[in-house]
């Protein structure tokens, strides 16, 4: 009658990993299961979950990818001498980006197996509370117990079901990262002005969870010499402020991405030569457009990956509309011995530190005799956009919302970064403010920077911004010069004063 483990782990992503290390510390008998069901399209991967696979770490090295096609430009005017056309070939940066990812599924195999987690590369569901039926790739059935279980299954990109030809046709960044070879025709070359040779399309719907990550994929996509239109039924990066969403889809539209804004796909046809030919709808000029393009990328918003772990057997609640699974401070479910982490769970951040920091929360709270519970509050994140966008608290509409309009002051500032002025860059969307509430110290409720390195730059406030950090405090703080994360120490112009918000440095 003694259940074979003391946790058990649903899940292989960066909440489920980290809970099962941090319990496997404790001296406790820790088994985790991992299951990648392969997309539609078939791309499949190892362990680590989302952000290893196929998030945050092939974006970010995409990202960077694109950053140097844009240095090379910059080179000239630094006195390199480089010769033109320049070609960039998309095997070769897969190859190197697909080998490091095998690399960390690799690495969290050692892991588990130095620290003496149990791994099953099985797909796992409950027969009864305690008790999880594995299921291998080959059918082969396992039974596991547990007296603790952690879901962390995480989440998949959705698919617009009702656009015909949307599955058959369509990609998600599920398989982006994952192509061998790239998703152009014909070979890619990058000049100083960008030769485009093929196109891709990238489509954001009104209610899509993943705005951020559509517009991180089409920033890259354009940065290596593909032309890359983003179709947008609604807003850019809902859930962000949208001044500084405004900036960033405007230096995208300077840096060459295309814009289909206010618009909607109905459907996804294949032509004669193989191209898609896709037909969409513009809603302020009501009118039908169709055009071919060689890729087309859904961004539609992620789906909790619940399906197959028969929760309502053993009464695991869940939130009807979104479908992820309800759950309290400490992260535990309507069942209490079974919890849940990560992207599953309702109102958390979609983020891989909020995951990992929850999971080593929990696995402390269940075998360690600690009582924090994790703080979701002023989580900083960033954009990965070709002009990156960081942020930490409240975006301004948040604040008013909150705080009412006349309770809070805004101060913000235009800059230019010192590297962009030999290389003669614009720096029209290099932008931060700062919304803070205007009684007593005026303590700072958010800030907001768009500008190379954002993260490395919002990563340093965000402690001062969790510490309950105020204007006066930071208006003391020294600068670092000559950098740009230097001139939000020189805010001192308030939003709306009619004043130049231009910075000029020293």
């Amino acid at each position: 009658g003694k259940n074979e483990y003391d946790l058990l782990i649903i899940g292989g992503g960066s909440g489920g990993l980290a809970c099962a290390k941090e319990a496997a510390k404790f001296g406790r008998k820790v088994a985790v299961l991992d299951y990648v069901e392969p997309s539609p399209q078939g791309t499949k991967w190892g362990l680590g979950g989302t952000c290893v696979n196929v998030g945050c770490i092939p974006k970010k090295l995409m990202h960077q990818a694109a950053l140097l096609g844009s240095a090379i430009k910059d080179a000239q005017h630094y006195g390199w001498n480089i010769a033109q056309p320049v070609h960039h070939t998309w095997s070769v940066m897969a190859q190197a980006v697909q080998n490091y990812v095998k690399s960390l599924n690799w690495g969290h195999r050692v892991q588990l197996q130095d620290k003496k987690v149990k791994y099953f590369n099985m797909k796992g569901s409950f027969s009864d509370p305690h008790t999880i039926r594995g299921l291998t790739k080959a059918g082969k059935e396992t039974i596991v117990t547990a007296e603790n279980i952690v879901i962390a299954t995480g989440g998949r990109p959705k698919y617009p079901m009702h656009i015909a030809g949307a599955l058959e046709y369509g990609i998600t960044s599920d398989d982006l990262f994952w192509l061998k070879e790239s998703p152009g025709k014909t070979p890619l070359v990058y000049y100083p002005f960008i030769l485009h040779l093929y196109e891709i399309i990238v489509y954001i719907s009104l209610t899509g969870s993943s705005p951020d990550v559509s517009l991180e994929c089409a920033g890259f996509l354009t940065g290596i010499g593909l032309e890359t239109t983003v179709m947008m039924r609604s807003i850019p990066l809902r859930g962000f402020d949208q001044q500084m969403a405004s900036l960033v889809t405007e230096h995208m539209e300077s840096y060459g991405t295309k814009f289909l804004k206010r618009c909607f796909p109905t459907k996804v046809e294949k032509s004669e030569s193989n191209r898609l030919q896709v037909t969409w709808k513009n809603t302020d000029l009501r009118t039908e457009i169709t055009d071919s393009f060689d890729t087309v990328m859904w961004a539609v918003g992620r789906a909790p990956d619940t399906e197959t772990l028969n929760l309502e057997t053993v009464g695991v609640k869940t939130n009807s509309e979104t479908g992820k699974i309800i759950v309290d401070a400490s992260e535990a479910t309507s069942v209490p011995h079974i919890y849940a982490v990560g992207d599953i769970t309702e109102g958390r951040p979609e983020l891989t530190p909020t995951a990992i920091a929850a999971g080593k929360l929990l696995a402390q709270r269940l075998f360690g005799q600690s009582s924090e519970l994790m703080d979701y509050d002023n989580v900083p994140t960033t954009v990965f956009t070709p002009l990156e966008y960081g942020c930490v608290g409240l975006s301004e509409e948040a604040a008013v919302q909150c705080y009412g309009s006349d309770n809070i002051e805004v101060y913000h500032a235009y800059y230019k970064p010192l590297e962009f002025t030999v290389a003669e860059r614009d720096a029209a969307q290099c932008y931060m403010k700062m919304v803070c509430l205007r009684e007593r110290d005026q303590r700072i409720l958010g800030l907001h920077f768009i500008g190379p390195n954002a993260g490395e730059v919002i990563q340093g406030f965000a402690l001062g911004i969790k510490c309950g950090a105020t204007y006066p405090q930071l208006m003391k703080t020294i600068g670092i010069h000559p950098t740009c994360a230097e001139e939000i120490t020189k805010l001192h112009i308030t939003k709306g004063s009619g004043l130049d918000a231009t910075v000029t440095g020293c």
